[in-house]
This record gives C-alpha cells, sequence and structure tokens, in this order.
C-alpha cells in the first residue's frame, strides 16, 4: 500500500504542476487532481 501511495503522490505533484507551469487543462481536471490527492492522502494515513 505504500508504494501505491508513492505513486499517487508522484502522479498528482506532476499533473499539478504541468497544470500549472503549461497551463494545462483537460475536462475535469480539478476532480482528478482532487480525487488523486484524496486517496493519496488516505494511503499515507493508512500507512502509520
Amino acid at each position: 500500500m505504500r508504494i501505491l501511495g508513492n505513486i499517487l503522490l508522484g502522479v498528482w505533484l506532476i499533473l499539478f504542476g504541468l497544470r500549472g507551469l503549461l497551463g494545462l487543462q483537460f475536462q475535469y481536471d480539478h476532480y482528478v487532481i482532487s480525487g488523486l490527492a484524496v486517496i493519496a492522502g488516505i494511503l499515507f494515513i493508512l500507512r502509520r
């Protein structure tokens, strides 16, 4: 579960960074990015 949390966090950071730097947008991007953040956060909390 730790590895999955790290992967999701990495994906979230990359998407969030690209969205800010390049103005990258796609349909429902705020839902996808928010969902990834919530899932990664839950997995990190469960890891402890």
